[in-house]
């Protein structure tokens, strides 16, 4: 049995702090071998966090946890009855926060967008935006990777498979990355609410444009799809449609950026993992899979107690938020032998990095295809690429874990 989070328990005062940020791996070790759960008044004013691969698993997969978790999470953040309205009629209809029967009805137009003959379709046209935005770079001395190459990527590919043919790149990004910081937060500011309002009305406006002209002239694209969808009644129009277009933008910009940048650093940072892909490049495959567990783009995520239980012998009430810590649950050591060490060569099948269970990522293929192309790019074209700079500059949200710059150096010929 655990109780309280106290200082003791990790001997400081806070679990996330800059130490956390920058690695926050011994805390979630010392959370693992001080019990299996524990209550932390630092997460949205209250909440049982997880850290063991079983338990993490389990919260993942039973109907026991609702994924409903938007309204108290939104309204605590007003500075006045109704102000966040807007911002939780879309929020609460997007696909993450959803249960069955929704969540079955809506993934299930949603993932005809992410078959594997689609993702084949779109891997040239990866191929040809990553070796574009390489080529800018072709001639620096060192460059910025996460300016350069991680961060318009993963827009310019998700906007492709939407259907999107003149993209506003920066506002997408803009948006996107007000709301990671709102998401992102353990406790999110009013300010942090309103700015991810503001940004996800902008993304409503934008793609209600967007609908009505797929709905005169679709194509064969995601955003086409749900349109007929839609006329079908397989998916509701307004607020159901266009939180599942914003949230796809959303999620298929944040976590990718993460996994290239702190994928890249890890493997950089590992000079015998990167020598050992340079000769072998068909580990690339396994390698991401292990960039996935070894530093997880998603570190926690959050389900609501839907009824009263009792688990490792603390009573868990209907309507209590549970956490469960994907990083933490990804360095098991019942699940993973020496799970501190980067390994290409990890046989253990996948982490938890995309989840488990019914809200396990859509777009993991998409996320998977786009670092494979990415680090098999680089490895052909500078093997000799390095870090310039040895430590890292870590973002400051904890539940969307990656890198804000990554200042490389490259040798053209290796």
């Amino acid at each position: 049995m655990s109780a309280v989070l106290t200082p003791a328990a990790l001997k400081r005062p806070l679990l996330v702090d800059a130490a956390f940020l920058a690695n926050p791996y011994p805390a979630y070790q010392a959370l693992r071998e001080a019990g299996p759960i524990h209550w932390s008044e630092e997460f949205f004013g209250g909440a049982w966090l997880l850290t063991r691969h079983a338990d993490v698993e389990l919260v993942l997969r039973d109907p026991r946890f609702s994924a409903q978790r938007t309204g108290a999470w939104v309204k605590d953040h007003e500075d006045a009855p109704g102000a966040l309205s807007g911002f939780q009629q879309l929020f609460a209809r997007a696909l993450l926060f959803l249960d069955a029967p929704d969540h079955p009805r809506i993934r299930k137009v949603l993932n005809a967008g992410f078959r594997p003959d689609v993702m084949q379709g779109l891997t040239p046209h990866i191929e040809q935006v990553v070796t574009e935005l390489l080529d800018r770079v072709q001639n620096l001395e060192s460059f910025d990777f996460i300016e350069a190459v991680a961060r318009p990527l993963p827009v310019r590919v998700i906007t492709l498979l939407m259907g999107i043919e003149h993209p506003q790149q920066e506002d997408f990004m803009a948006w996107s990355e007000d709301l990671a910081s709102f998401i992102g937060e353990p406790q999110p500011s009013r300010e942090q609410a309103r700015r991810a309002q503001t940004s996800l009305l902008a993304m409503s406006r934008y793609f209600e444009s967007l609908l009505a002209l797929k709905r005169k002239t679709p194509g064969d694209d995601l955003v086409s799809r749900l349109v007929q969808a839609e006329a079908r009644g397989e998916i509701q129009g307004g607020a159901e449609l266009l939180a599942q277009c914003a949230m796809l933008l959303f999620a298929g910009h944040e976590t990718t950026r993460h996994l290239l940048g702190s994928g890249l650093h890890s493997l950089l940072s590992h000079p015998s993992q990167w020598q050992r892909l340079r000769e072998e490049p068909a580990l690339l495959p396994g390698a991401v899979r292990e960039l996935l567990r070894f530093d997880s783009p998603v570190q926690y995520t959050g389900r609501r107690v839907s009824t009263d239980l009792v688990l490792h012998g603390q009573q868990l009430r209907r309507g209590d938020l549970v956490l469960p810590l994907i990083g933490a649950a990804n360095r098991d050591p019942e699940r993973y032998t020496q799970p501190d060490e980067f390994d290409i060569t990890r046989s253990h099948g996948n982490s938890l990095a995309f989840g488990s269970g019914p809200h396990t990522c859509m777009g993991a293929a998409l996320t998977l295809m786009e670092a494979k192309i990415v680090f098999g790019q680089l490895l052909q074209r500078w093997p000799g690429l390095s870090l310039l700079n040895a430590t890292p500059i870590w973002g400051n949200k904890p539940a969307y874990r990656g890198l804000m710059t990554l200042p490389l150096r490259h040798k053209a010929n290796g």
